[in-house]
Parts: structure tokens; sequence; C-alpha cells
């Protein structure tokens, strides 16, 4: 999938939230421990360094929604990480977004934390969850 794709796809999954431009996108993958893991339904960005992932962003197509693309997503996401050398992943979540919420406690994260008014609503700003996993 190449970063417009994602880019497009992005816009999407999120029409509420700022999109990702696909210059973002590449710059990401491009640098120290950027890494992407795509399927024709969504694809997850993040990076590993020093022992540690972060998960950026995961999009999955609206009209894939509820059929396990999302959690296969994130499974290959920990995957990858784990092969790059991380052994934790950390990942935040707006609080608004239950059903991020259920993939990521299906999946093992835990809360570790919350930032105040993190993500830009139109009726203002709301918290993100931290969100923490031990990798294998």
């Amino acid at each position: 999938m190449t970063p417009e794709a994602m880019a497009a796809l992005h816009a999407r999954a999120f029409p509420a939230g700022r999109g990702w431009h696909a210059a973002e996108i590449a710059d990401l993958v491009a640098a120290p421990g950027g890494f992407a893991v795509t399927a024709p339904e969504g694809f997850a960005l993040g990076r590993a360094v020093a022992g540690e992932a972060e998960l950026l962003t995961i999009a999955v197509a609206p009209e894939y929604r509820r059929a396990g693309a999302g959690r296969a997503l994130l499974a290959r996401f920990e995957a990858e990480a784990a092969q790059r050398g991380a052994e934790t992943a950390f990942l935040e979540v707006a609080d608004d977004n239950a059903a991020a919420h259920a993939l990521y406690r299906a999946a093992g994260w835990r809360e570790t934390g919350r930032r105040k008014g993190y993500y830009a609503r139109p009726n203002g700003a709301i918290d993100a969850l931290t969100l923490a996993k031990k990798l294998e």
C-alpha cells in the first residue's frame, strides 16, 4: 500500500480528525525504527526503538470494520514490533473511541495513564488513554 493510499484510507477511517498526509506516512516509515503493516482492509503504523514500540495509528476501512481486520492488523503490528526487538508496546487512544478500547482490551493491552485534553474535538478537547502491552 502506498503512502498516498494509506493517507486516503486514514481520512476515510477518521473523518472527524486530522488525517495523516502521504508525506508524513512516508517520512515515518523511512525514519529509524519506523514501519507499516498493511492489508487491503487497512494498515498500522508504528516504530520500534530501544526495546519499545509505539503504535502510532491503526486504520481500517469503514466497510471492513467489525470483521476482524483491526484485530489482525494489531496482531501483525505486535509481531513486527517484537521481531524488531521491542519487549513492550505503547499507544494512545481517544477516550471516546469505544471500538478501539474494546479491540485493545481484548488483545491484552492495559491502561497506564491519561493525557488530559489531548485530542481536539468540535465541542472541546478530550482525553487520551495511554495503554501498554508486554510483547512476546
